[in-house]
C-alpha cells in the first residue's frame, strides 16, 4: 500500500525564483522536466526525502500546492484494493509525463491526492 509521500505539486509564478530559494534553503535539483510546460523536481538531501514538483503557472490554475502524492510499490495492486474499499478515481492508473504509473483521486473535501508508482522511468523532455 502506501510507503511515503513521493511528492508535492506546488504551482508558482516564477519558477526560476523559486529554484533559486529551495537551493538556499539545501533542496537538490533532481531533473527539469516538459512536465506542465516548464518544472522542476527538487528535494532535500538524504534518502527516502519527498521531491517538490515545481512548476510554472499556466491557465487557469492558482498558486499554491496542487496536489500531494502518495508513493506505493505496486500501483495496480493499491488501485485494486483502495477501489474494492469503495474509494472514487478521477482518473485510474495510467502512464504519465513524468516517466512514471499514476492515479488521480480526491480527499472528502476535494483536495487533489495521487498514487505514483516508485518506478520511475525517462520523463517526457528531461533534461
Amino acid at each position: 500500500m502506501i510507503t511515503g509521500i513521493d511528492h508535492i505539486e506546488i504551482i508558482v509564478r516564477d519558477l526560476d525564483e523559486f529554484v533559486a530559494f529551495y537551493e538556499k534553503l539545501g533542496f537538490k535539483v533532481v531533473r527539469w522536466t516538459d512536465h506542465h510546460g516548464k518544472s522542476v523536481e527538487m528535494q532535500v538531501p538524504g534518502d527516502n526525502q519527498p521531491v517538490f514538483e515545481i512548476h510554472q503557472l499556466i491557465g487557469e490554475e492558482n498558486p499554491g500546492i496542487n496536489h500531494i502524492s502518495f508513493r506505493v510499490v505496486d500501483i495496480d495492486a493499491a488501485h485494486a484494493d483502495l477501489k474494492a474499499k469503495g474509494v472514487v478515481f478521477q482518473r485510474d492508473v495510467h502512464q504519465s509525463s513524468t516517466g512514471r504509473k499514476n492515479a488521480l483521486l480526491r480527499d472528502p473535501d476535494g483536495w487533489r491526492l495521487q498514487l505514483s508508482d516508485t518506478k520511475r522511468g525517462k520523463a517526457e523532455g528531461e533534461r
